[in-house]
């Protein structure tokens, strides 16, 4: 059973290359140089309170708010990232009338493993297959499914293996299904520049450094993906609390390293793996966003646009909104949710 607990408890060029450009060119942001204006208000308050349920693998720590009899929202966040990107989409959801829930994904805030024994596995299906462990244990039988960067990619995996499950979906940066064989293709040099993070972290060298410089590591890629956030220090703590979690830093290196095929999965998630390796279409309701100042790797809507089989539209955001959507652009994400349960 869930049980409520309190606010306290609680996807590439070498590292040198990057180092003096990219990093400097980072740092400057945080020292207070001035940047554009948010699009939107950082929430002040914390978002809660969190609940736990067992569900498949995982103790999984979410927030719910709404009518318990409301049509039901997942909404899946991202890595660094954590449930706080929906902390103003939320509660205007559950003012329109949903159920909404908002997990912690593996390695991140109250969500645990059940075993010690259990791998720390972050492959594309487990994380997936986590969203549908949710909603068994929660009684839910169909949901619309939302996310952004890793909750993205969950979302559209759910909806392309379980249609049944999934009423409608809204995907920041549209198509993020993969395979390790095609990540095995070469990118020209300027987009694997981009993923100079992924390299790093397919080293001893990249795991020692996230370990020891969780908070910075992740304030660092929250300023260079979204360029024109003006986040302030306490809505990064926030979150920046969540990589406590003692596997967060095994499962984000798993996380980068199964991309490229230098760690293994899980035998059980191969059948699943073997579907998503074809790219699936995805048939049910779908509205695909992005943000018109996204500093990550991210496909553009042309290159996707085919996959969504069934009624679809996609959403540029404008006004400077990077790569946390859902955060930086509250109202633009809630209303995306609500006009895909329409389509």
């Amino acid at each position: 059973m869930p049980v409520a607990l309190s606010p306290q408890d609680t996807d590439p060029q070498r590292r040198r290359l990057v180092g003096a450009a990219v990093i400097a060119a980072a740092l400057a942001p945080l020292a207070g140089a001035g940047r554009a204006a948010t699009p939107a208000p950082i929430a002040s308050t914390d978002f809660g309170p969190l609940k736990q349920v067992d569900a498949g693998t995982l103790n999984i720590g979410y927030v719910e708010m709404g009518p318990p009899d409301g049509p039901v929202v997942l909404l899946f966040h991202g890595w660094p990232y954590d449930i706080h990107a929906f902390a103003e989409v939320a509660p205007r959801l559950a003012a329109a009338g949903y159920r909404v829930v908002v997990p912690h994904l593996r390695g991140h805030g109250t969500t645990r493993f059940l075993s010690a024994a259990t791998r720390r596995n972050a492959q594309q299906a487990a994380l997936a297959v986590d969203g549908i462990a949710l909603m068994d244990a929660l009684g839910i039988k169909r949901a619309i499914v939302a996310g952004f960067d890793w909750g993205a990619r969950t979302a559209d995996i759910m909806a392309a293996l379980w249609p049944e499950r999934c009423k409608a979906l809204i995907s920041v940066s549209g198509y993020l299904i993969g395979s390790q064989q095609a990540n095995k293709a070469p990118l020209p040099p300027a987009a694997e520049f981009q993923w100079w993070y992924q390299f790093y972290f397919a080293t001893e060298r990249g795991r020692a450094g996230y370990a020891a410089n969780t908070a910075a590591f992740a304030k660092l890629i929250w300023t260079l993906a979204s360029p024109k956030w003006a986040f302030d220090d306490a809505a990064f703590a926030r979150t920046a609390a969540s990589f406590a979690n003692p596997d967060h830093v095994d499962i984000v290196i798993h996380n980068y390293r199964w991309r490229l095929g230098l760690a293994q999965g899980e035998a059980k998630y191969d059948d699943l793996e073997a579907k998503l390796a074809t790219g699936p279409a995805i048939t049910i309701p779908t509205i695909t966003m992005e943000g018109d100042a996204n500093g990550a790797p991210h496909p553009d809507p042309s290159a996707y646009a085919a996959k969504f089989k069934g009624p679809y539209a996609h959403r540029l955001i404008t006004g400077g909104v990077g790569h946390n959507l859902p955060q930086e652009a509250p109202a633009a994400f809630a209303q995306a949710v609500i006009d895909a349960d329409k389509l």
